[in-house]
């Protein structure tokens, strides 16, 4: 399809060497090791694998060379999405990831500099960042019409035998190409029933988020051949015009590409609004009448970020403070670290909401009585306050409130260890 702008250039000399050298290998088994996870079918974790090689690496091996190794069937997991459902997963073998990873360093060199500079997703050096900032650049440079693409099901729903066109024309080591289309037909167990599988390529594995961009790869540069401006992570695609009537155009133009993908856009997810009303990876957008676009934490996210520090506090836990504490620490850090592009104040307001999650926590576990009475006499709370807040504790928000200063002050948290969102 040579309007898509492809380029067909060629590997040389045998891949699969490069695969198989041994630095390679060491490297994707750190990796592997790094990431962890759950087992696939077989049972064995990736802190088993080293060993598991020592004895069968060599047969194994021998196998990839020859053309003859067959991945083993992925194991069907589902996870709980943001915006409610599940997402099926398909998770590899400990061995099967050693390999595919190792495939990974080996062909995302070959790809990767011929990807579109407006794709960010699962590719190294770019992050979700990227894509916020081109994604606000393009919003105060005028074009705040948003033609938001909403992919339905594109993992599961990648045709084999396009995609694996797309890598012919680039790889010429057929042994590279016949251990990938292999694991495209491993097939995936669940409840002890292998079902074959004739597209898809299942997350959870190394390999399919380069499959994924390379499968898209077609979409950008059509995209680039006809001027539009856009940004994509993974099957998340933006793109930015100037008006709705504009917008409504791109979006019919998109549905048939995608269309000849063997993709089909989600009709009910997909929408030409103005930018602000369509949040991307998390971010919402604000504009100010100078012409700026500040970025919030969207709506969902935040929700989905209060019920899980809802979870971690709930009063009927009955684990120590010190316990509820530690999990904040695991969490909060990384969540701050994702959102520090924010430019709102609502790190602040989130602080506040936490605090007063802990003081009700807090004093839910001394209850009513003497026992809540010197603990917040000795906290520093006067007779009358103690006595007061002692004596209401059943409504615990409400005294939750009534402690903020008399009991539990910020320094209190800080000692404690809780982090801080605001800074």
């Amino acid at each position: 399809m040579p309007a898509t702008g492809e380029t067909e250039r060629p590997a040389t000399g045998s891949l699969m060497e490069a695969v198989l050298s041994r630095p390679n290998l060491q490297r994707a088994l750190k990796r592997v090791r790094r990431n962890g996870g759950s087992p696939g079918i077989d049972g064995m974790t990736v802190d088993e694998l080293p060993d598991w090689l020592r004895h069968h690496w060599r047969r194994v091996r021998e196998q990839l060379l020859a053309c003859r190794y067959q991945p083993q069937p992925v194991r069907r997991a589902s996870i709980r999405k943001p915006d409610g459902g599940t997402r099926d997963l398909g998770i590899p073998t400990a061995l099967d990831r050693l390999i595919q990873q190792a495939l990974l360093q080996v062909l995302q060199p070959l790809f990767d500099p011929s990807f579109s500079e407006h794709s960010h997703g699962f590719r190294p050096g770019r992050r979700a960042h990227d894509a916020i900032r081109e994604a606000r650049a393009h919003i105060e440079a005028g074009k705040q019409w948003v033609v938001d693409v909403d992919i339905e099901k594109f993992f599961d729903r990648v045709h084999h035998d396009v995609l694996m066109g797309k890598l012919a024309r680039r790889i010429e080591d057929r042994s590279i190409l016949r251990l990938v289309r292999r694991y495209l037909d491993a097939g995936v167990m669940a409840n002890g029933v292998v079902t074959e599988r004739s597209r898809g390529t299942p997350q959870g594995g190394p390999l399919s988020p380069l499959l994924a961009n390379v499968y898209l790869d077609g979409i950008d540069k059509e995209l680039e051949h006809r001027g539009h401006t856009f940004v994509r992570y993974a099957d998340d695609v933006r793109v930015f015009v100037r008006s709705k009537k504009a917008g409504l155009r791109v979006m019919g133009s998109l549905t048939r590409l995608f269309a000849r993908l063997h993709l089909r856009v989600n009709p009910t997810k997909s929408s030409v609004d103005q930018a602000w009303e369509r949040p991307f990876l998390g971010f919402g957008f604000w504009p100010r009448r100078d012409g700026r676009t500040l970025l919030r934490i969207s709506s969902k996210a935040l929700d989905r970020m209060k019920a899980r520090v809802r979870r971690m506090t709930r009063r009927s836990r009955g684990q120590s403070m010190d316990a509820v504490v530690s999990d904040l620490r695991t969490y909060l850090p990384g969540w701050k670290q994702y959102f520090r592009l924010i430019e709102v104040n609502q790190f602040r307001d989130l602080d506040k909401w936490i605090r007063r999650r802990l003081r009700a926590y807090q004093l839910k576990q001394w209850r009513r009585g003497t026992t809540a009475y010197r603990a917040l006499r000795k906290l520093g709370a006067s007779d009358a306050v103690a006595r007061s807040l002692s004596y209401h504790l059943p409504s615990w928000w409400r005294a939750s409130a009534q402690a903020a200063h008399a009991a539990f002050p910020t320094s209190y948290f800080d000692r404690l260890g809780v982090p801080r969102l605001a800074t």
